[in-house]
């Protein structure tokens, strides 16, 4: 009895200690299945990407995972064929692209070391709005977004009088998707205005306008806003009336244009910023950039000290150039990713060098026509001087009266149209200005640019070199090997002829005996 308990027990433990171990080993194999896996992780959020503009489509495995000679696959379903860029085996295949990305897509060689796949999508159309998905087959990991593509423009803003209120006209040009236009009142009320006035243009950008009556209030400021929500795109004009204009009699031939003058305030405090902006990053760009040389000189002298100490044993210097190698890669790395911001950047200023030099010809254009219009209201000052001077034959006061108060307007239009032709020259002397300061800074940017091509091409020259020393190192190493083996093989033959030899010497008297 004691015996088939004991046999109990023992078997009872062997079927727990059974469980435990084909529990641990799911486990194991779980984990090794589950550790070996890849994630695609795209974008939060939707891209949005400005028409003729530049975007990053960003895609990137994780855990990173080399991915430069796999398939690399950026695609729409609602395309065909349906490949935005293909990569295989580490060779772009154009020929399987759609042709509305001819030339505009690019992946970075040395993001694609990390698993990072984020695609760069130059010159932005109004075809590109869709789903992409990124793919990489081996790891079986995909991400799917949407881009938007939009369009923006700042609206200009229009007056002219009416009785005793004044009518805004705001109108912009060149948006997409379709935007909504909103008035606005000092407070951020929002005002009731006419139905917005919308033209879809043949390169399918959208023209918006639209006119709203104000009376005097107490801040007499307005803001006209065109907003696009889908894309979170909103501009905005502000405008400042003056008590004066209210007063203008509607029987005054004299429309008052503003519109550029008011506008381009506005566009030029944001390109001094902007150029604030690009002052700061140049200092930093140049500091580093002066880190980059130092770098570069301490490479030379490495590489001379390891000239000097050739005395040392193939393998060592075999090791000291794979070193070598590892940093002109982490350089030349670097470098590529400054050399592309640096082409970023140079993009962006010759954007704002473009709509400055074209607001420049506006201002012109708007200072011409405000001498056209001081020289029209000093000839009706006159007209009015001389017609009150004349004595009217009926109702003499009454129209006298109105006449004085008719050339006490004009005055005051006289006074505006001043004060807008300086404000106009002091803006135009700001955009020239602007003109400059941007065009050096381009400048400085091209020879940026220069020195940094310069000095790729020398890394790459170095890494060359280096290249051959590691193959020609490696080949001597190969054939010292192979030498060692020949003579080990030879002294191993020797060897055994002589064994040979000791193992026949005593038969040899018999056979002498035979043979006489």
């Amino acid at each position: 009895m004691t015996q088939k308990w004991d046999r109990f027990l023992l078997s009872a433990q062997l079927r727990d200690f059974s469980v435990l171990v084909l529990h641990h080993a799911v486990l194991l194999l779980l984990t090794h299945l589950c550790g070996g896996q890849s994630e695609m992780i795209g974008p939060p959020q939707l891209i949005v990407g400005i028409i003729g503009g530049d975007i990053i489509l960003p895609c990137h495995l994780e855990p990173p995972a080399d991915v430069t000679g796999l398939t690399v696959e950026w695609a729409r379903s609602d395309l065909n064929p349906r490949f935005v860029h293909l990569r295989r085996d580490g060779v772009e295949l154009l020929l399987d692209q759609n042709s509305l990305y001819t030339g505009r897509t690019s992946l970075s060689s040395n993001k694609l070391k990390t698993g990072d796949i984020s695609l760069k999508l130059s010159n932005v159309k109004i075809s590109d709005a869709g789903t992409y998905k990124c793919l990489v087959p081996k790891f079986g990991a995909e991400s799917a977004f949407e881009v938007v593509v939009g369009a923006v423009s700042s609206p200009d803003v229009e007056i002219s009088t009416l009785s005793n209120a004044v009518v805004l006209d705001c109108k912009s040009k060149g948006w997409y998707p379709e935007p909504e236009v909103l008035w606005l009142d000092g407070e951020g009320n929002l005002l009731s205005a006419g139905p917005t006035e919308t033209v879809r243009g043949p390169d399918d950008l959208y023209t918006v306008s639209s006119r709203v009556t104000v009376e005097k209030r107490h801040s007499n400021s307005f803001t006209c806003r065109v907003q696009q929500n889908k894309t979170n795109q909103t501009t905005e004009t502000h405008i400042h009336i003056k008590d004066d204009f209210f007063m203008v009699s509607s029987s005054s031939p004299v429309r008052i244009a503003v519109n550029l003058v008011v506008c381009f305030s506005c566009v030029l405090t944001v390109f001094f910023v902007a150029w604030k902006i690009s002052k700061t990053k140049e200092h930093q760009d140049e500091t580093e950039l002066g880190e980059r040389k130092s770098r570069m000189t301490t490479l030379g002298n490495d590489t001379e000290l390891q000239l000097l100490m050739g005395e040392h044993g193939a393998r060592d210097q075999l090791m000291t150039e794979r070193e070598k190698m590892k940093y002109l890669d982490t350089t030349k790395a670097k470098l590529d990713e400054a050399l592309e911001g640096r082409e970023e950047d140079l993009k962006h200023l010759e954007q704002v060098i473009s709509t400055l030099t074209e607001q420049k010809k506006d201002l012109k254009h708007q200072r011409e026509k405000l001498i056209s219009l001081q020289q029209e209201v000093k000839i009706q000052i006159e007209n009015i001087k001389k017609k009150l001077k004349e004595t009217p034959k009926t109702d003499k006061e009454r129209k006298k009266q109105k006449r004085e108060k008719y050339k006490e307007g004009l005055e005051r239009t006289k006074t505006e149209y001043e004060q807008l032709f300086k404000n106009t020259e002091k803006l135009l002397e700001r955009t020239e200005e602007m003109i400059i300061k941007m065009t050096e800074r381009k400048g400085k940017l091209d020879m940026d640019k220069e020195k940094m091509t310069k000095h790729l091409k020398e890394i790459e020259k170095q890494r060359d070199e280096v290249q051959r020393k590691l193959q020609s190192e490696s080949e001597q190493l190969k054939q010292s090997e192979l030498l060692k083996q020949s003579e080990q093989l030879k002294q191993s033959e020797q060897s055994e002829r002589e064994e040979e030899r000791n193992d026949t010497s005593p038969n040899d008297p018999p056979v002498q005996q035979i043979s006489s």
